[in-house]
């Protein structure tokens, strides 16, 4: 087993993420193909739970104390396939393959093929419903393993969540924390426009979870927010997280337009830059 050293300071938690986002335009990039707006906007949250607060060892996939991740919103494998390079899953020279005949990283995640890749996800609405089984599981056998789980307030409209919803509560699911990756934006326009989730605390709330609410790109309160999860007993937590789409690069943020379109070289070399100048990452270039 390698010894695995976590991030515990934001401003090393703010530039691996910064990689991370670099990391998800090269690979849609070199695609031509995928979901930049949405991966990016879950940077921060997914960056917290790999770096920070998951028990995890990338070097032995299948241990079975590892907590687990599902990407409920599987549209935004890049994100997960960034961390999990970064983390050591597999060599990040392999990202550029995304989307590629024969890749091990296909558009969406599978546990098939993947490394770390926990559940199979795409068809919006059911990672939930996984990730309560998992909850579940380790209930059974006693274990202290966590679960973790990330969705699209988009994907709130799928009726399957409210499903899962009411199984956590009822089943009193503590070890499950779930994230709602809230950028306001789906892919036929705004989610209030579509079908209005508006006061998504309150709706979990009725069901009988525990909520927090919290700005999805402040590192300090995406960590806060995970301690107050596992402190909390006999109740599962969501984490209502406002996010943006597209943050980090300028010309993509709050824009519906980059939720499934690929930069063109000029546009990625030009995203780079910018995330580049933001601050001080790692030597991804």
């Amino acid at each position: 087993m390698v010894e695995r050293a976590l991030l515990t300071a934001p401003e090393a938690l703010r530039a691996k993420a910064r990689d991370i986002r670099k990391h998800v335009v090269r690979m849609v990039g070199a695609a031509s193909s995928g979901h930049p707006g949405g991966s990016l906007s879950a940077a921060d949250i997914v960056t917290v739970l790999y770096f920070n607060e998951m028990n995890i060892r990338p070097d032995d996939p299948e241990w079975p104390d590892r907590d687990r991740f599902v990407l409920s919103k599987g549209h935004a494998a890049p994100v997960l396939y960034a961390a999990l390079a970064e983390a050591g899953y597999f060599p990040a020279e392999e990202l550029v393959t995304l989307r590629r005949i024969d890749s091990r990283l296909q558009g969406h995640p599978s546990i098939r093929s993947t490394p770390g890749v926990e559940m199979s996800t795409g068809s919006l609405g059911q990672g939930l419903s996984a990730a309560c089984g998992m909850a579940i599981a380790a209930k059974l056998d006693g274990a202290a393993w966590r679960v973790y789980a990330l969705l699209g307030d988009g994907e709130l409209e799928e009726g399957q969540i409210w499903e899962a919803v009411m199984t956590a509560a009822h089943r009193r699911l503590d070890n499950l924390t779930a994230f709602v990756d809230a950028n306001g934006l789906q892919i036929d326009g705004p989610v209030a426009d579509i079908k209005s989730m508006e006061r998504i605390g309150d709706r979990f709330a009725a069901f009988g979870w525990h909520v927090v609410e919290i700005d999805g790109h402040d590192i300090p309160a995406i960590m806060a927010a995970l301690a107050e999860a596992r402190n909390t007993q006999g109740w599962p937590t969501v984490v209502v997280a406002r996010t943006v789409k597209g943050k980090g690069v300028s010309f993509m943020e709050n824009q519906l337009g980059w939720h499934g379109t690929a930069p063109k070289p000029d546009q990625v070399r030009a995203a780079l830059a910018e995330l580049d100048a933001s601050g001080e990452g790692g030597d991804i270039q």
